[in-house]
């Protein structure tokens, strides 16, 4: 007997997330998961998207709907009208989505409608801010779904305390097998910050997507000239600019010690990060990456989902503040960090975890996996 997954993908952070279940089920479920990709299109252009797969080695998706931009209404019914006749075609048994996209919105509620189960990876996250769209994703995803993979004993709690408790699983977060994956093919920071002429742990690395940054003027305003604050310090400042970012940035307002880069594929994100003194980000997958790199992270948000980062004394929330952001980054630079340990789980085991639990809950438990 095979469980027909689907899983349901189409921006970066989903990517990652689906390297390292499509290894899992190539590796250890193949004759157990019978797995089928659809792309939304959300992220399309080569750095954002095509990139990711080349590098990640990802399967090449059954169906790719081409969405694309848009406002996040249009882009979220645009997925929906896609995904209807497709899941109704592909037939699954159960569609996987993943964090907090407005792809992982489109899937669950395309899914839900058809009767189809619906498996959340990295449910219960919250920030408690219901002006960030994710926020709004992520909580509506978690009632649609039938089973929810949460990253975190916080996470579990969280649903918990809105009435969620069955089909709840606590797996671990599967980012880090995916991070283990993509540093482990020998992708060294030496070599991305020799291109860029850079030393090691003497260079900061930035980026900014989150449209609650990119879309206020004012909080935006205050990011730049924050970070431009910190290439005072002394240390090279490298900024991977997301599009939404560039698009809305002044840029008379960076200092000369700021060097622009487009976005990374993730292997060279993840050696400048190893590579870095310090990450600046508002990414949620960014500060973990940093946790599990042991590189010191300043979040330029109000709050955030990965509540384990900052109470470990390895992360700090900034907000959008310029005075803050600068005091933040000096605070991580000059303080001795403590020991790190497994916030979110250990690499592969998280992967298996997701999978076991699902075909368990799928009625599918006598099926072994090879």
């Amino acid at each position: 007997m095979t469980l027909r997954l689907v899983t349901v993908v189409g921006a970066r952070p989903e990517f990652v997330q689906l390297g390292a279940i499509s290894r899992a089920i190539e590796g250890r479920y193949r004759q157990t998961i019978e797995h089928l990709l659809v792309h939304t299109g959300q992220h399309y252009d080569h750095e954002m998207s095509q990139s990711f797969f080349d590098q990640l080695g990802l399967p090449r998706p059954t169906r790719h709907l081409g969405v694309g931009s848009g406002t996040q209404g249009a882009q979220t019914g645009e997925m929906l009208i896609a995904l209807d006749p497709v899941l109704i075609e592909l037939e699954p048994d159960v569609v996987m989505v993943f964090g907090d996209t407005n792809s992982t919105l489109a899937g669950a509620l395309a899914a839900a409608k058809l009767g189809v189960p619906v498996a959340h990876v990295e449910s219960g996250l919250r920030s408690f801010n219901l002006r960030m769209p994710e926020e709004i994703n992520r909580r509506v995803t978690d009632q649609l779904a039938t089973h929810r993979f949460c990253p975190s004993e916080t996470a579990v709690a969280n649903l918990a305390r809105e009435g969620v408790t069955d089909g709840v699983h606590l797996v671990g977060d599967v980012m880090h097998e995916a991070l283990l994956h993509t540093m482990a093919l020998g992708h060294r920071d030496e070599d991305m910050l020799s291109s860029l002429a850079l030393e090691s742990g003497q260079n900061v690395f930035v980026t900014t997507h989150r449209a609650e940054n990119t879309d206020d003027p004012e909080r935006l305003r205050q990011l730049l000239l924050g970070i431009s604050d910190v290439a005072r310090l002394g240390l090279p400042v490298v900024f991977s600019v997301h599009p939404r970012t560039r698009a809305r940035m002044e840029h008379g307002l960076l200092d000369s010690g700021v060097t622009l880069s487009p976005p990374l594929p993730h292997a060279d994100a993840l050696a400048l990060v190893e590579g870095a003194a310090l990450v600046m980000t508002d990414s949620g997958g960014l500060q973990k990456e940093a946790y599990w790199l042991g590189t010191p992270c300043v979040t330029m948000r109000d709050e955030t989902e990965w509540v384990e980062t900052v109470e470990s004394g390895w992360n700090v929330l900034v907000g959008a503040d310029r005075r803050r952001i600068a005091q933040g980054a000096a605070t991580m630079l000059g303080t001795q960090r403590p020991p790190r340990t497994h916030l979110y789980g250990e690499g592969t085991r998280v992967t298996w975890n997701v999978l076991d639990s699902l075909l368990a809950a799928m009625d599918m438990s006598d099926a072994e996996a090879s």
